[in-house]
This record gives C-alpha cells, sequence and structure tokens, in this order.
C-alpha cells in the first residue's frame, strides 16, 4: 500500500509540472510565431489550466475507473469553491463585485444544472451527453470572446505572464515536449495507483477521484489564489475559478462521454452531486447580490469541505 501511494503522489507531481510545463510552452511558442496575446489567452490559458483534469479523466473512463473519473470533475468543482475561494477569505476579502462577473454566474448555474440534469436522468456521462456539453462549450467560449472584446487587454497580460519577454525557441520545445509526455505519465500513475489503492482499502472510485484527484489538480488554482490575495488582487482570479468550473463540466464533460460511457454510483447521486450543487448554489449567491467574500464565509467554506472530506473517509467505506 505504501508503495502504491507513493507512486500515485508521484503522478500527482508529474501530472502538475507537466501541465503547467505545456502551458507556458504553447504560450511561449505561440508568442514567438506572433500570435496575438489575446487569442493565447483565450486558447492555450484556458484550455491549458485544464489539461490536467482533462488528461486524468480521460485515462480514467479509457482503463475502465469511471468512477475517478466523475469523482474527478465533481470533487475538483466543489474544491474550487470551498477550498480555493475559502481559504485565501481567510487572508482578505475576495470581492464579487467586478463588472461582467453576474454573467459568469449565470453560465456557472446553467452548466451545473445542464451537467446535474444530464447524469441525474441518465445515471452517467455517455456520446449523447457529451455532444450536448460540447454545444454548452462553444456557447460558454463565444461569451468568452464577446468578454475579450470589452476587457482583450486584462487576458492579454494574464497571458504575456506566462512567458518571458523573448522566449526562445530552444527551451520552448523543451517545456511542450515535457508537457505532452508528462501528462500521460502522469495520469495513468495517478490513476492505476488511485484504483489499486481503492481496491486495497475497498472504497469507491469516487472517494478517490473527489479527494486526492480532485484536491491535486486543484492545487494550482488554489497557489494562484492564494498568491493574488497576498497581494490584495484574489477577487480578480474569482473570475477564473468560476470558469474553470464550467469547463470541467462541460469540456472536460464531454471528453469523457466521447471515449466512454461513465456511469456515476447511487453514493455519488446522493451525495456528491448535491454536495457539488450546494457549493455552486453557495459561490453564484454571493456573485449574484455582489456580497464580497469575507473572513466569516471564507472559513465556514475550508470547515464544510474539511468536514465533507472526513464524511468521505469514513461514509466511502463500503
Amino acid at each position: 500500500m505504501l508503495v502504491t501511494t507513493l507512486f500515485l503522489l508521484v503522478g500527482l507531481g508529474v501530472l502538475l509540472a507537466a501541465g503547467d510545463a505545456l502551458v507556458r510552452g504553447a504560450a511561449g511558442l505561440a508568442r514567438i510565431a506572433n500570435i496575438p496575446p489575446l487569442i493565447v489567452g483565450l486558447t492555450v490559458v484556458a484550455f491549458g489550466t485544464s489539461a490536467p483534469e482533462l488528461v486524468v479523466t480521460v485515462q480514467a473512463v479509457g482503463d475502465g475507473a469511471a468512477g475517478i473519473a466523475m469523482g474527478n470533475i465533481i470533487g475538483s468543482n466543489i474544491a474550487n469553491i470551498l477550498l480555493v475561494l475559502g481559504v485565501p477569505a481567510l487572508i482578505t476579502p475576495i470581492a464579487f463585485d467586478i463588472p461582467r462577473l453576474p454573467r459568469h454566474g449565470i453560465a456557472l448555474m446553467l452548466a451545473t444544472s445542464l451537467f446535474c440534469g444530464m447524469v441525474y436522468t441518465k445515471g452517467g456521462v455517455g456520446l449523447f451527453e457529451a455532444s450536448i456539453f460540447a454545444g454548452g462549450m462553444m456557447v460558454y467560449f463565444a461569451l468568452m470572446i464577446a468578454e475579450a472584446r470589452a476587457g482583450g487587454a486584462e487576458i492579454a497580460n494574464e497571458a504575456a505572464e506566462l512567458t518571458p519577454d523573448c522566449p526562445r525557441i530552444t527551451p520552448t520545445l523543451l517545456l511542450l515536449i515535457a508537457g505532452l509526455i508528462g501528462l500521460p505519465v502522469g495520469a495513468t500513475l495517478l490513476v492505476d495507483n488511485g484504483s489499486a489503492l481503492a481496491r486495497m482499502l475497498n472504497i469507491r472510485d469516487e472517494v478517490i477521484g473527489l479527494t486526492v484527484v480532485a484536491f491535486g489538480t486543484s492545487l494550482p488554482e488554489l497557489s494562484t489564489v492564494l498568491a493574488a490575495a497576498m497581494k490584495k488582487q484574489a477577487g480578480v482570479v474569482a473570475g477564473s475559478i468560476i470558469g474553470s468550473n464550467i469547463f470541467n463540466m462541460l469540456f472536460v464533460g464531454a471528453a469523457a462521454g466521447f471515449v466512454g460511457f461513465s456511469q456515476v454510483t447511487d453514493t455519488a447521486l446522493m451525495i456528491d452531486l448535491p454536495m457539488m450543487i450546494a457549493a455552486t448554489a453557495a459561490v453564484a449567491a454571493l456573485v449574484l447580490t455582489r456580497t464580497n467574500l469575507g473572513r466569516l464565509i471564507g472559513g465556514s467554506f475550508a470547515v464544510i469541505y474539511v468536514a465533507y472530506i472526513i464524511f468521505l473517509g469514513t461514509a466511502g467505506l463500503v
């Protein structure tokens, strides 16, 4: 068990490092090719930050570990709201009175309703559900393009921060290669050893996906928001967290459905999806009412997340 756990953690580390390398390498190559930073921000930055979740989910479905795949999507969304937004709020309040953010709050609720409605109706995600999710992703991407026209400078700055002022071709290609090789290697280690650990502990695959995998793939967002909180700019990142959750459900969910049917267990339907819905409703209410996420609410989010993980560790033994 110790060796399996060690390889699982190694896989998680490789996955995160490879995802970062892929995003930075792709952004650098785009700048070398003189592609406008705005386009880089809308493509490389937006889709690249979902690379770990995407690769893990596809790998899990392909290996027959659908529980890890669905647990990763659901668990990442829960962690992004309760942990990634809750912990930084203990440092400084996160402002939700940002122009145009309510639109993304509405989009988050619609995406959650679509995802959960499909899962509850069909009991999982297959080809039909994937097609619907892909259509929803296209609609949201169109919304992003409209947002970019109104605030292109902000997105361009985000893309420019990923690479040096004058990226060189050799290091950039090395980053790309490292990312392309590391992602599948890390995902394989993570999924294979995660499934093995679940069997050893006699727990459902979703528990591994909802805890270790979901927490690990949310670490980049957590570190980013914590750094922003230190600079009193955490509110700027709130939109990216909302966008990340939408991408997880529609983009990653679609990819999972196109690979194969991912069954969701009755336990996940009764416990995990309602938790994701409740967390989404809470943050959407704050966004739509333009109520800042202060220390009290942020602390409550973090406590609820810890309690949820502890609950999974006990109730998940089936």
